[in-house]
């Protein structure tokens, strides 16, 4: 495990991280300082718990709102999928006819095409 000291509030606090995760619990940390000095500066001291429950809060809210949001487009894009999957069975469908069609059109012009070159039977011939 790797440590890491990060600092919240003007207070450092040692962190224990999964190997190459030091800066991204560093940046967490960052983000969390930004969250509680903003606080701090629309209410003062106001208690450092106070401060860490809000700040907890605020990214909590955010979080529920990026969760909602994902869901939305999730939605969005199963509903996309859904549509794609309809279009492209229709798609399908429609192929098949037109190669059906085809194959029936194609036996209708061989038949045509063997009438028309075949052959007329010997006229019988008149009797004397």
């Amino acid at each position: 495990m790797a440590q890491v000291t990060v600092t919240i509030d003007g207070k450092a606090y040692r962190m224990a991280c999964e190997e190459g995760q030091e800066g991204h619990l560093t940046d967490l940390a960052a983000q969390l300082d930004r969250y509680v000095s903003h606080l701090k500066t629309q209410f003062g001291e106001i208690g450092d718990l106070r401060l860490t429950v809000m700040a907890g809060i605020m990214v909590m809210d955010e979080l529920s709102e990026v969760n909602r949001r994902v869901a939305a487009m999730e939605k969005e894009l199963s509903s996309f999928r859904e549509g794609r999957d309809g279009a492209l069975e229709g798609a399908q469908r429609r192929e098949e006819m037109l190669t059906t069609a085809l194959g029936e059109l194609t036996e209708r012009l061989n038949g045509i095409t063997r009438k028309l070159t075949a052959k007329p039977a010997p006229a019988a011939r008149p009797e004397h």
